[in-house]
């Protein structure tokens, strides 16, 4: 039985393990892949205050030295099933029952798909969702990346040192990545921006060849040859094993108080799978940070 369990090793729950450990709270968790979350794939963070310029993968190695240094038990497992509705909270993998008074739900979001016939198809043959990852097998070639917000605009920076052109697709009439990120793609004389502009196909037969795009406010289809795609159109929250028993808003993401408490006593949430008007590296963090000591809190009192 252990005092607490978190799912999901990402920004926030690395940080509630840290925090957990820290006040003496005998804690796992448990990470079906690989520590990190979608951070981890952040080649460059700007904006995480006391650091100018720090990678993903780089941040992450030091906060996972940091938690195991105060004892946090990390184990990399698919969980099967989940039964959090009474006071020992049960969470089966496909080898294990652990068990714990009070667990924190941190296991983050997905990309988004864009929902075409050769999408899945293709992915690793011209269709990525990371240009961290994927961003050298396209040198000197040219590539899309669909999406306008920061995440999108940041990728297509880093596409341009390895690709000859990058274009940025993008449904609405502006970009909405932060002003000083747009002023970096648009003075960029290896990207093209266009706007008011859908994917409605995706050309080639074993591989992506070029997209057909579809302009939202003339209805004019156009082509454009292309050797590889970003998809970067936004997350989904990972909610597939909570069987509906927390409460979540219209778009299935779970729903706090201000201290991470969901509507299940012992049942904590933090980071971008929480309903919230920002997520960020820094909020991601906050909410574990919170989620640990309010989960203490909660453990303490059982013993009463």
């Amino acid at each position: 039985m252990y005092d607490l369990i978190i799912l999901g090793g990402g920004p926030a729950g690395l940080t509630a393990g840290l925090y957990a450990c820290r006040s003496k709270l005998n804690t796992l968790m448990i990470e079906k892949m690989y520590l990190g979350g979608r951070i981890i794939n952040a080649h460059k963070i700007e904006n995480y205050p006391g650091y100018d310029n720090i990678s993903g993968p780089e941040l992450i190695s030091k906060m996972e030295a940091q938690t195991k240094k105060y004892g946090l038990q990390i184990v990399n497992k698919d969980v099967a099933g989940l039964d959090i509705t009474g006071d020992v909270k049960k969470v089966q993998t496909e080898d294990d029952i652990y068990e714990a008074k009070a667990i924190i739900l941190a296991m983050g979001t997905t990309n988004k798909k864009l929902g075409l016939e050769k999408e899945k198809k293709f992915i690793g043959s011209g269709v990525s969702f990371c240009a961290t990852c994927d961003a050298a097998f396209y040198k000197e070639a040219d590539v899309a990346v669909i999406g306008g917000d920061n995440t999108a605009v940041i990728e297509a920076q880093y596409l341009t040192k390895f690709a000859k052109k990058v274009y940025i697709i993008y449904k609405g009439n502006s970009l909405t990545a932060a002003k000083v990120e747009q002023d970096k793609a648009f003075s960029n004389e290896k990207i093209e921006i266009i706007l008011d502009s859908v994917v409605e196909d995706i050309e080639g037969d074993n591989q992506v060849e070029g997209l057909k795009l579809k302009n939202l406010k003339t209805g004019e289809e156009t082509t454009i040859k292309i050797d590889g795609m970003f998809i970067s159109i936004g997350t989904a929250p990972n909610i597939e094993i909570l069987n509906g028993v927390i409460d979540m808003d219209e778009h299935s993401y779970i729903i706090t108080d201000d201290d991470m408490r969901t509507n299940i006593p012992g049942v904590f949430a933090a980071g971008d799978i929480r309903h919230k008007s920002l997520r960020q590296l820094v909020t991601a963090m906050s909410d574990g940070a919170i989620a640990a000591y309010i989960a203490g809190k909660y453990i303490e009192a059982l013993k009463k």
